[in-house]
This record gives C-alpha cells, sequence and structure tokens, in this order.
C-alpha cells in the first residue's frame, strides 16, 4: 500500500497527499528530499518495513512511501505515472522557478492516481505502466536511518511514539464510553423493572 507521494523541487514540496494514520512519514519523506545525492534517479530508502522510493530527473523529485511487501515495480510504476502527468500538465518555463502555490491543483491528481494503483493494480494503466519498467533492475536500497541524524531519528522515533499514544489514548475513550452507555442501558432496564414491581404491588393491594 502507497500512503504518501509527493512531488518537489529539491527540497520543495510542491505537491503532496498521504494517509493521515501514517504522516509521520511525512517528517522523514522532507528530510530525505534534503540528502538526495544530485546523481541519482532512482533510489529506495528502507525504514522498518517501509520504503521510500523516489525518482529524480531536471531537478524535480517524485517520491512515494510505501509497505515493503508492496515491493518496487508497482510504486515505481506510480511514480513514473504521476511524472507523466504532472510534466503534461505544467509546462517547462513554470517549473524554471516553481512556487508551491502554483501546483496546489495537482494534489487531486496525486490523490487519485495512488488510490488507483492502491485499490486498482490489476488494471490496464496500472499494468501497462509496470510494463514500461521491466527492463530497469538495480534500484539501489539504503536504510534511511543512515541519512538521518541522532535528532532526526529520535524525532521520527518520538512521532511514532506520539501515534500510537493517541491511538491508545483513543481507544481508552472508546472504552470508556462503551462502558458508560452499557451502565446507563443496564440502569434503565433496572429503573424499569423497579417500576414494574411497585405497579403490579399496588394492583394486588387493590
Amino acid at each position: 500500500m502507497i500512503v504518501l507521494a509527493l512531488v518537489a523541487s529539491g527540497s520543495t514540496i510542491l505537491s503532496e497527499t498521504h494517509d493521515e494514520a501514517h504522516a509521520r512519514f511525512l517528517t522523514a519523506a522532507e528530510t530525505v528530499l534534503t540528502r538526495i545525492p544530485p546523481n541519482a534517479t532512482r533510489l529506495s530508502y528502507s525504514y522498518e518495513n517501509w520504503l521510500f522510493h523516489y525518482v529524480q530527473e531536471d531537478g524535480i523529485v517524485y517520491l512515494c512511501t510505501a509497505d515493503g511487501e508492496m515491493g518496487r515495480r508497482l510504486p515505481f510504476a506510480f511514480l513514473s505515472e504521476v511524472q507523466k502527468k504532472f510534466t503534461s500538465t505544467f509546462d517547462a518555463t513554470l517549473l524554471e522557478d516553481p512556487q508551491p502555490a502554483d501546483f496546489a491543483s495537482f494534489t487531486s491528481t496525486l490523490s487519485s492516481t495512488l488510490n488507483r494503483f492502491n485499490t486498482q493494480p490489476q488494471s490496464d494503466p496500472v499494468k501497462a505502466a509496470q510494463a514500461e519498467l521491466a527492463g530497469v533492475k538495480d534500484i539501489m536500497t539504503q536504510n534511511v536511518e543512515q541519512i538521518l541524524n541522532r535528532g532526526e531519528r529520535l524525532d521520527l522515533l518520538m512521532n511514532r511514539t506520539d501515534q500510537a499514544a493517541n491511538q491508545s489514548m483513543a481507544f481508552r475513550r472508546r472504552a470508556v464510553g462503551l462502558r458508560r452507555q452499557m451502565w446507563y442501558k443496564n440502569a434503565k432496564v433496572a429503573g424499569m423493572a423497579v417500576f414494574c414491581v411497585v405497579v403490579s404491588a399496588q394492583s394486588c393491594l387493590h
């Protein structure tokens, strides 16, 4: 599954979309952008069970984050498709001095393309994109922690810890809410039972 995708000029993000559950990867992606070697056109960085893949051409970087089980062919086919859409949408003169505001309209295209590759991996357009990459081999993979300094690694770890804590807190809130609902329901049933007993007793007295 691809959870994040972006287009950048150097380290400046021009357009970006991501799954909110994996927002922490945006920080790592921003750092990866600042560490991309000028002569590397395709590269994958690994982090835990995830891979940051990117394609770089003419100063523009197309990057995505996907789980390791997805492999490399589909994410790079996705990046190739994004690159085609981006270069066909925007004039080359606009890319000479790119400003993020000029590319805001591309976010919806980025998001829909990501969704298609995630949900329809067997569709003809996706297969065609994969076929174009059939000859691409030996894509280098590095560990993302090798390009992060100690402080950045700690930030990424803390973001992951904060996310886990937030999820735990949300679970506890739901559990408390459910217990409260059950208590009210039980109290209501008990109240109705007491009311019926009282009514029955009064009926017997009469």
